[in-house]
C-alpha cells in the first residue's frame, strides 16, 4: 500500500470527521451567531423561489440514496429478494434525476447570485469557497453515476468496493485496498467529498444541521381586537376628533 493511498484513504477521511464533529461543535459553542444560511430572499426571490426547492429536494434524494447505498450492505438486499440489477436499475434511475436535479438548481443559483448586484454584493470569498467545492462534488458524482451504468468505462459496482470501505471507516477498521479498485470518478468524488466535510464547519452549509424544532412547540401567538369602547392608547379622545373604527 503506497504513502499516497494511506493518505486519502485512510488519514484524509478520520481527517474529515474530525474537523466535521470538533469544527461544528467549536462554531456551535464560541460563534453561534454566525450560524446561520445568511438568506438573500430580501434581494431577490423569483428566481429563489424555482431554483431553492430545486436544489434542497434533489439533494435530500441524492444523500437519501448515499445513505442506503453506502451503509446497507449488498448481501441484506439480496436476502430480501432485490436483485443486484434490480437495485442497479433503480439506483441509476432514481439518482441520475435527482442528480439532474440538483445540478439545474445550483446552477439556477449561481446563476441568480452571479446576476444580481445585491445578491453577489453579499457574497463573501468564504462562499465562493463553499460553492466551488459543493459544485465540484456533485459533479464528480454524476461522473460517478455515468461510471457505473458504463457511460464512462466499464460498468462498476460500488457495493462491493466504495460501500465496504465506508463502513471499514466507520467502525475503525479502515481497509484502503476496498476503494483503490474502485474507478478514478469514484475516487474523485469521494476526495471531493472528504475536502468539502473538513471546510463544511466554516461555511454557511452549518444551516443544513439546524432545524426550528422549537417553533413547532411554541405558545400560539393571541391577537386581540379593539373593543368598540376602547381607548387607543392611554390618552382620552380629545374633543372635535371622531374615533376611527376598525
Amino acid at each position: 500500500m503506497s504513502s499516497t493511498n494511506i493518505l486519502l484513504w485512510i488519514v484524509l477521511p478520520y481527517l474529515s470527521i474530525f474537523s466535521f464533529v470538533f469544527g461544528l461543535a467549536w462554531r456551535y459553542r464560541f460563534d453561534r451567531f454566525s450560524w446561520t444560511t445568511r438568506s438573500s430572499q430580501i434581494y431577490e426571490g423569483k428566481m429563489l423561489r424555482i431554483a431553492g426547492p430545486l436544489f434542497h429536494l434533489g439533494l435530500f434524494a441524492v444523500i437519501g440514496g448515499h445513505i442506503v447505498g453506502l451503509l446497507i450492505p449488498q448481501s441484506f438486499t439480496n436476502e430480501i429478494g432485490l436483485s443486484q440489477e434490480a437495485y442497479h436499475i433503480g439506483a441509476i434511475t432514481m439518482g441520475g434525476l435527482a442528480g439532474v436535479a440538483t445540478i439545474l438548481g445550483i446552477t439556477l443559483l449561481i446563476y441568480r447570485r452571479r446576476t444580481t448586484a445585491t445578491v453577489f454584493a453579499a457574497t463573501t470569498k468564504n462562499d465562493k469557497t463553499m460553492y466551488i467545492f459543493l459544485v465540484a462534488t456533485l459533479l464528480a458524482g454524476c461522473g460517478a453515476t455515468l461510471s457505473s451504468a458504463g457511460v464512462i468505462g466499464d460498468e462498476h459496482n460500488y457495493r462491493e468496493s466504495v460501500a465496504p470501505w465506508i463502513r471499514s471507516i466507520i467502525f475503525l477498521q479502515p481497509d484502503a485496498s476496498l476503494i483503490v479498485q474502485a474507478p478514478l470518478a469514484f475516487r474523485l468524488h469521494v476526495a471531493i467529498a472528504l475536502s468539502l466535510f473538513i471546510i463544511w464547519p466554516f461555511t454557511r452549509l452549518v444551516h443544513a444541521l439546524s432545524a426550528p424544532v422549537g417553533y413547532l412547540f411554541r405558545p400560539p401567538i393571541v391577537y386581540r381586537t379593539r373593543g368598540s369602547n376602547s381607548n387607543t392608547g392611554n390618552r382620552k379622545a380629545r374633543p372635535g376628533w371622531e374615533r376611527v373604527k376598525y
